[in-house]
């Protein structure tokens, strides 16, 4: 399994990095647009999946996801569809 780490990627900086299926970011971020309004890309609705998994790990905690890319640069890809 290849795993993509940007070449700004910083190691010592990252406490834990969660890896997800695609299918789990897509339809993350078809939930954001239907029930949140939020209009958001592939890689944000991976950052809100991972975020909500690690939020049934952990108590009294604040987790925090940045929405880092919008949805129209998706829609002729067909992942909005379905």
């Amino acid at each position: 399994k290849k795993q993509y780490f940007p070449q700004i990627f910083e190691p010592s900086r990252v406490d834990r990095v969660i890896d997800i299926a695609q299918i789990d970011a897509e339809n993350t971020m078809r939930d954001l647009a239907t029930h949140e309004g939020i209009f958001c890309g592939v890689s944000a609705g991976g950052a809100v999946f991972a975020a909500l998994k690690l939020s049934h790990e952990v108590e009294n905690a604040t987790i925090v996801s940045i929405i880092c890319d919008r949805g129209d640069r998706y829609l002729s890809t067909g992942v909005f569809v379905g």
